[in-house]
């Protein structure tokens, strides 16, 4: 194969597995590198960087934690753990053959243009270093690159005896029973975790947060809140009324659905839902209401092993837990990459920049939903515009849209329309009058994007149809 088909793809997890598996069909030759020692990326649970932790459980449904050619064991809960992503993750790169050019154990260090191309240098487990000139790379490392550590006084000097943690190292409550614990923090990875030592023996918890968000539960009335929440009806509704209208609207089936927090003892947040932010927890705020949990307002200082909070109160604890999210770490592109892309990266359509041609982002925005669908749907769009199968932007179009992801997520059916329409495959629900209910109101499941365009599948209307009515959500009723 030409040198011209060769592509580097940084990062063996979903996104990087979904890029090698659409470029290699595209007639490229991927090449992954991952510094662990197989594919996965976070969900190769026990690797040294993996960021998550035995036996979690996902925050999406399994409908809407997979790829469109490739469905979980019968029998795998609504929930998947996280060893069981890594599973399905090694069972997709096995069927699309996606490792016979695979680096594992293998860190890039640096990518840099060079004469037209991409070098691309990097180091093995064992010291070795190799340096390699590719036509075109895709950056698919991942958004939980580094944890985020709040600048808090006194945190480095933290004395009690179970130290302090970031979520990225947490492993489980074992390590923290019969501790009091505070956890800080206010998104998914704080209140899951919150949750977990409150059920398995911490004595007691507490949560500090910045500003309450809006908490909505994983199942509301025995449907996954994916499919109630991520539909196109809400990216339809999100396209058409002023974003006020969508924070309304989306604030009054949280409440509906999963109450308000100051309704449960937690602090209440701020009217327009868009401000105060909007979390997924099934169990916080019933652990709230339960007396299991307490919230408390950010942390002001630590002294020791007291804490002293915003609003002048303190309480001493044995550990901390700071579940205060990530940053993607892209230290490794070249000091010039990095200077025009700016920071954050001004991209166009979260994927290209035309000064960098022949480099392209995957899942490089923080999102709010479900991640595979996208991710897959960004590979697919990636790989037909390279190969010609689909237009490539023109550099004065990319150009005149150039911005960054806004700071508190890209919402999925938002990010899944716009991939979905560059890569030719978002379905017209008027093309499909007995698929009309469920494309309109059931989840965007990865069967909706094979119905027409490239790579459209004959199983494709069935497989939609029983998405939307697995859990009864825009199911037609037929």
């Amino acid at each position: 194969m030409s040198h011209d088909h060769r592509v580097a793809v940084v990062g063996a997890g979903p996104g990087g597995l979904a890029a090698a598996r659409y470029l290699r069909q595209a007639g490229f030759l991927p090449t992954l590198f991952d510094q662990a020692d197989g594919v996965g990326g976070q969900w190769r649970v026990g690797a040294p960087h993996s960021k998550v932790w035995p036996g979690m459980r996902t925050n999406s449904s399994r409908v809407m934690t997979a790829f469109g050619e490739l469905a979980y064991p019968p029998g795998t809960a609504v929930y998947p753990t996280a060893e069981q992503v890594g599973a399905y993750l090694a069972r997709y790169a096995e069927r699309f053959e996606l490792l016979s050019d695979a680096r594992f154990g293998t860190r890039v260090e640096s990518v840099a243009r060079d004469a037209g191309a991409w070098r691309v240098r990097a180091r093995g487990a064992d010291g070795v270093g190799m340096t390699e000139t590719f036509a075109r790379v895709v950056v698919a490392s991942g958004w939980c690159g580094r944890p985020a550590v709040p600048a808090v006084d006194g945190l480095d000097g933290f004395a009690g005896r179970g130290g302090v943690t970031h979520a990225a190292a947490y492993r489980g409550a074992a390590a923290f029973r019969g501790l009091r614990v505070l956890v800080a923090g206010g998104g998914i990875s704080a209140l899951e975790i919150a949750s977990e030592l409150a059920v398995q023996g911490a004595e007691r918890v507490a949560l500090a947060s910045r500003r309450q968000r809006y908490v909505m539960q994983k199942l509301l009335a025995g449907v996954p809140a994916d499919h109630v929440a991520f539909t196109r009806f809400a990216a339809l509704a999100g396209e058409t009324f002023p974003p006020a209208a969508s924070a309304a609207a989306l604030k009054a089936l949280v409440v509906a659905t999963s109450g308000r927090p100051e309704q449960l003892g937690a602090p209440a947040p701020a009217d327009d839902l868009f401000a105060a932010g909007l979390t997924l927890s099934q169990h916080y705020l019933p652990l709230v209401a339960e007396g299991r949990i307490a919230p408390r307002p950010w942390i002001a200082r630590v002294d020791g092993a007291t804490v002293h909070f915003a609003d002048g109160t303190a309480e001493a604890f044995d550990a901390i837990v700071l579940g205060t999210g990530y940053a993607p770490d892209l230290s490794y592109l070249g000091p010039d990459v990095r200077a025009v892309l700016g920071t954050p990266p001004a991209l166009h359509a979260l994927t290209l920049h035309p000064d960098l041609p022949g480099l392209a982002f995957l899942g490089q925005f923080e999102q709010v939903g479900p991640h595979l669908p996208t991710l897959e749907l960004q590979a697919r769009w990636i790989a037909y515009a390279w190969s010609g199968r689909v237009a490539l932007p023109t550099r004065e179009a990319m150009a005149a849209r150039l911005e960054a992801a806004p700071p508190h997520g890209v919402p999925m059916q938002v990010a899944a329309r716009l991939f979905a329409r560059a890569a030719g495959v978002e379905p017209d629900p008027r093309a499909w009058p007995a698929l009309a209910r469920a494309l309109l109101f059931g989840p965007m499941s990865p069967a909706t994007f094979r119905l027409s365009g490239p790579d459209a599948l004959p199983a494709a209307p069935a497989a939609a149809a029983a998405d939307a009515a697995a859990f009864g959500s825009g199911a037609d009723g037929a």
